[in-house]
């Protein structure tokens, strides 16, 4: 039997190379071409069209933008009342809880198992297999689709039942995302206060401030002015979004959540909208604050 893996973008391609290694695999993308030279690479099937599935295909796995997209595919698109009973979907993007949830239902009733499991770890993690997976699911699926999770991640939590895994990658990406607003803020203010950006981020790593924004992003993609950690500002605005919905919808009060996502949609304006690295909120309070973050930058207002 064979896997098709959906979704060959920045993470998913080496994703599916990682799986590839060691389980049969066939890949599809919107981008035929991308979805040729990668099926020869790794010696599996390109699948032209969701119309047309393979025979032996008895597991999907889904690396896609957002929920609309896996809807598309496997509502309006059909694949879920093609595939056989008894198989297995992935869904490794970052979609919204309750649609996961809904399509769990529909899947159950084909008798298709559902699993959501979201990763982090970024493009560095998913090519040497380090990154963290949540998993959501009925027991007995979460133990099926765990082969499949074992070659991509480190780390594979299950979190719950049908749409946890989801809930869950939406509430870390909230953290991930307020470390990184926190973090421009105070490296802003210190550095109009006369502390070099570098030696204000050597003070977070070796005390209580320190986060993987401090330890990994600032030193490598803020200080150095690239921004090119490869994560979208709109995706993490998407997640944001999902976190924020979610915490509405538990009746919690999110002022954090509501303060985040309202930094990070106003960084997205100021700076020109789409195609824009998620670190660059860190460049939206460098405007906004008058300073400069380059690792040694003797001009504060740069």
């Amino acid at each position: 039997m064979s896997t098709l893996f959906i979704g060959l973008g920045r993470m998913g391609a080496p994703m599916a190379r990682r799986h590839a290694a060691q389980y049969p695999t066939d890949v599809f993308d919107v981008d035929t071409a991308t979805a040729t030279a990668l099926a020869a690479e790794i010696g599996g099937r390109a699948v032209p069209s969701l119309d047309e599935l393979p025979a032996d295909v008895d597991t999907v796995v889904l690396m896609l933008p957002d929920s609309r997209i896996v809807e598309s595919v496997l509502e309006a698109g059909g694949l879920l009342a093609r595939l056989p009973a008894g198989s297995l979907v992935i869904d490794m993007g970052s979609s919204e809880p309750a649609s996961t949830r809904r399509l769990a239902e529909l899947a159950s009733a084909r008798g298709i198992g559902y699993v959501d499991a979201p990763v982090s770890g970024g493009v560095a993690k998913a090519v040497t297999g380090e990154l963290s997976i949540m998993v959501g699911g009925a027991p007995a699926d979460v133990e099926r689709a765990r082969p499949h999770l074992e070659p991509l991640g480190a780390a594979v939590l299950a979190v719950g039942a049908p749409g946890a895994g989801h809930a869950a990658k939406a509430l870390n990406n909230l953290v991930s995302a307020t470390n990184l607003a926190a973090a421009a803020e105070a490296l802003t203010v210190a550095r109009a206060f006369g502390i070099a950006p570098e030696v204000m981020v050597g003070v977070l790593n070796a005390s209580t401030g320190r986060s993987q924004a401090s330890e990994v992003k600032y030193p490598r993609h803020v200080l150095t002015g690239s921004y090119d950690s490869g994560f979208a500002m709109d995706l993490m605005i998407k997640d944001l979004g999902i976190a924020q919905s979610l915490g509405r919808a538990q009746g919690a009060s999110t002022p954090v959540t509501d303060a985040a996502l309202d930094a990070a949609v106003r960084a997205r304006e100021a700076l020109g909208g789409a195609g824009l690295d998620h670190t660059e909120v860190a460049r939206y309070y460098e405007s906004v604050n008058g300073v400069s973050l380059r690792a040694g930058d003797d001009d504060p207002a740069g």
